[in-house]
């Protein structure tokens, strides 16, 4: 391996240092204090000069063994980032321009004793815009992005992480460096390039199978035999076959049938069962001599993406079915967890992916504007039963078509491909991120005229490279070109849709900030809600670090700079508007903290409503709309400490939006609407078998935690897997029935209760605006805190009605088992699970309690 210290220099030598690698130039910068934080305050943009240079890594190795006994040495680069030439002892072996693609050079003829490795890059930015320039025939938008996002332009002439360049979430920092692992290889005969596992049912046999492919590179000059044996203790399956390698780069894939007297155990979704996988291990023995022995996990799972009629709507259906059960999506969309890919450590993904998975979600989107994740992020959700769909890395934009271009974005995809293949967790391939969209809605004001040429190169990269690839290498799960697409009818208009957001297709992406959020008529019945969202602030805590105390307004220049959304401030205090009373504290932190918490509050209550919506829709057809089976809401996770969609701040902290998913995803819960004056309360269940419940529905004054009146519904079948009516009334019924209650001075929260301990959350339906409530009142809330094991306990005490209770402990690392919740009762009892060692002294200095009575 040649991990570790670099030498580390800029293009004109006047900036000389060591970097690690894996690593890039900013973090070396940052760790040897030659700069600050490149995320403090207005770095990204004082910081520009790092990227505009090129700079070159360099070391020298003494070669660990003896040269002369070795047929073949590689140099295998995992990843460089991106555009470089790379030199040993003065000799160029080759140059790279795709981050995302393995690059291995054969040195056997040029290593030595001592040698002296090279590796000269290019700013991104200025080969990108070379590219543009050197691509004369028609130009490729979008050339620049907004000016709002101060990003980089021309990122779809350089195969890199699209949003290295600026997004509107994140900043620009279109790093240089070696990104993933570099190492030597020495081998003679023969070496295993790669090896992938893929399982099948057979559904005529009734038995499960696994797929096993093997690439080897083999030196010899004539075919090398031998014996390959494959052992699984647990399931009582061993089989050998017999091989012959042929010279050059040569595959061998074997079909290994699952002993049929063994009970399988298939891997499940998070909340549908275990996720099982079982030991494997894979012996070569080849005639040449040594042996290789590989060991994996082999996991069972068969993928459907169902496209098919349904009564009474047109259009088709569009759900996944997972081992012959279909399984309502629920979860979120995943960007970069760092602007510096090397800061990504197992422990972040791990505290990131268990808090999308205890959030009760079951799926992820990789996003198609960030990179491929690493394996360890494909571990986890494989070890949490989180389904991923994965988008190919090219987002928002028109690409080229040239020749060099397609040649590498076909290396990469193969690569990618088969890496990743062996995950259970991955049920989907999609070849872009709303670029069928872009077209279809000319995004980019492409005359009538000139359209076809950039039909062509769609159907060009997406459909006759990407998707035949994806198909050659991969059989076993389902390839979509577009997120949104109208899937088979899009494939019916020679993919490109005429409307990609169509209702009755496929799947949708929606936003919409001016209308009121808590109006579920403005939202898309749609089959599968892939993207949509709201943004909110950051805490305060999370902010404070990259900040300084002139910051700290939400109208100063950090707070617009932070902003990369066009008018996305505006945006929230509009949509607090609506429900809110805006704070108007004379005290300025007072006032940004108070703002911070409506944002979340906003966002919360908002994605609530519409996540609510589309569970409810799952087993209905309306005006031949609905049969919703999927919601990701857009985003997960923050790259940086900004105002964005994000449930989960940069750092991993929740916010109230993630404390509210742990609600809106639970496996069984009960959702209410309004229409037309009548109140509509529905059971969703994402359990497998129907049970008998109890509803209860309790209505209180806000001026009073005594109820005005409650009801016990018994019996309420809610059905496995489906969401069903169980509950109308009309609001003025409602009102008559709990004497003194008016729309304004009420509120209605319900739950319900089964057999056993099985419980939903509690949710609540606001029968106004709550800056229309009538009897809220100031209550002292207080809080006493007491350890137990490793967890501690929160006992909150209030003298009234509380509505958003949000506990926050600053900067200590963890999180709540509930917050922002409506405290109904004078007491509650709250958990926080610490992330790192805390204790109660520590807890109470930092809690702060804040509710809705609070902001004035």
């Amino acid at each position: 391996s040649l991990r570790g210290s670099w030498r580390l220099g800029n293009g004109n030598g006047s900036v000389v240092l060591r970097g690690e690698v894996p690593g890039c130039v900013h973090t070396a910068l940052h760790r040897r204090g030659l700069i600050q934080d490149p995320y403090y305050r207005f770095n990204d943009v004082m910081y520009r000069w790092i990227s505009l240079d090129n700079w070159t890594y360099s070391r020298t190795f003494k070669t660990p063994f003896d040269v002369k006994k070795w047929q073949k040495v590689n140099l295998v680069f995992e990843g460089v980032d991106t555009v470089a030439q790379i030199l040993i002892n003065n000799i160029t072996l080759g140059r790279t321009d795709n981050m995302f693609n393995r690059y291995s050079f054969d040195i056997t003829r040029v290593i030595k004793e001592v040698n002296f490795v090279e590796v000269r890059f290019l700013s991104a930015i200025s080969y990108a815009a070379e590219q543009s320039r050197c691509h004369k025939a028609y130009s490729i938008p979008p050339v620049c992005p907004p000016p709002v996002q101060k990003g980089e332009c021309h990122a779809n002439f350089i195969r890199k992480e699209q949003c290295s360049f600026s997004w509107d979430w994140g900043p620009s920092f279109p790093t240089q460096g070696i990104w993933k692992d570099v190492r030597m290889e020495a081998y003679n005969h023969y070496h295993l390039i790669h090896f992938s596992l893929t399982s099948f049912f057979v559904k005529s046999a009734w038995q499960w199978s696994l797929e096993i492919e093997s690439i080897f590179d083999v030196v010899s000059s004539k075919p090398i035999a031998g014996l390959v044996t494959v052992s699984i203790p647990k399931l009582q399956t061993q089989q050998t076959f017999s091989v012959k390698l042929q010279p050059g780069e040569g595959s061998i894939v074997l079909l290994v049938n699952i002993n049929k007297s063994s009970t399988v155990e298939a891997w499940w979704p998070n909340g549908h069962g275990k996720q099982t996988g079982y030991n494997m291990t894979t012996t070569f023995i080849m005639e040449a001599g040594y042996q290789i022995e590989k060991f994996s996990k082999a996991y069972f799972r068969t993928v459907e993406l169902v496209q098919e009629s349904i009564p009474g709507s047109p259009g088709l259906s569009f759900y996944f079915r997972i081992n012959g059960r279909p399984i309502f999506i629920k979860g979120s969309n995943w960007i970069p967890a760092d602007s510096f890919q090397d800061r990504v450590t197992y422990d972040i993904l791990w505290l990131l992916l268990k808090s999308a998975a205890d959030a009760n979600m079951n799926a992820l989107r990789v996003w198609g504007g960030g990179v491929y994740e690493q394996d360890e992020f494909y571990d986890i959700c494989d070890e949490l039963g989180i389904m991923i769909w994965q988008d190919f890395m090219f987002a928002c934009a028109l690409y080229p078509t040239d020749q060099n271009y397609l040649e590498s974005v076909r290396a990469e995809v193969s690569h990618q491909v088969r890496r990743l293949k062996s995950h259970p967790s991955i049920i989907l391939w999609s070849g872009n991120n709303e670029n069928e969209a872009a077209i279809a809605s000319n995004w980019f004001s492409i005359p009538y005229a000139d359209r076809e040429v950039y039909i062509k190169d769609y159907v060009m990269l997406y459909v006759k490279n990407i998707r035949e690839i994806v198909l050659t290498e991969d059989k076993s799960r389902p390839f979509i070109a577009s997120s949104p697409t109208n899937g088979l009818e899009s494939v019916k208009e020679g993919w490109l849709s005429q409307n990609p957001y169509d209702t009755h297709y496929g799947d949708t992406h929606f936003y919409d900030y001016s209308n009121d959020c808590w109006n579920w008529t403005v939202y898309p019945k749609t089959r599968f809600a892939s993207e949509y969202g709201f943004q909110s602030w950051p805490s305060f805590s999370t902010i404070e670090k990259v900040s300084s105390t002139e910051d700290w307004s939400y109208t100063s220049n950090f707070s617009l700079h932070r902003q990369h959304h066009e008018n996305g401030n505006d945006q929230m205090l509009q949509q607090i508007g609506h429900h809110f009373k805006l704070p108007q504290s004379t005290d300025p932190i007072k006032k940004f903290k108070d703002m911070i918490y409506l944002t979340q509050v906003m966002q919360a209550q908002c994605i609530k409503t519409e996540t609510e919506f589309y569970r409810f829709s799952q087993s209905e057809i309306i005006k031949g709309e609905g049969h919703t089976m999927g919601a990701l809401y857009w985003q997960l996770n923050d790259i940086w400490q900004a105002p964005s969609w994000a449930s989960l701040e940069y750092g991993g902290k929740w916010k109230l939006l993630h404390y509210f998913a742990q609600n809106f995803f639970a496996p069984l819960l009960p959702v209410a609407y309004e229409d037309k004056g009548v109140l509509y309360i529905y059971g969703v269940s994402d359990l497998h078998v129907d049970h008998k419940l109890t509803l209860r529905v309790v209505v209180h004054t806000w001026s009073s935690l005594e109820p005005v009146c409650t009801l016990a519904k018994d019996s309420v079948t809610v059905k496995a897997q489906s969401a069903v009516p169980i509950y109308k009334e009309s609001i003025n019924d409602l009102l008559e029935r709990c004497r003194n209650c008016t729309r304004k001075s009420c509120v209605i929260t319900f739950c319900l209760v089964g057999e056993g301990g099985l419980q939903s959350p509690t949710n609540h339906h606001f029968l106004s605006s709550l800056k229309d409530a009538v009897g809220l009142e100031k209550t002292q809330l207080s809080a006493s805190v007491s350890q137990r094991d490793d967890i501690y306990v929160f006992v909150l005490q209030t003298t009234a009605i509380a509505p958003f209770v949000s506990l926050d402990v600053g900067n200590i690392k963890g999180r709540f088992s509930d917050n922002g919740f409506l405290m109904t009762e004078k007491k509650k009892v709250v958990v926080f699970y610490p992330w790192e060692p805390t204790s109660v002294e520590e807890l109470e200095k930092s809690l702060t309690l804040t509710s809705l009575v609070d902001v004035v």
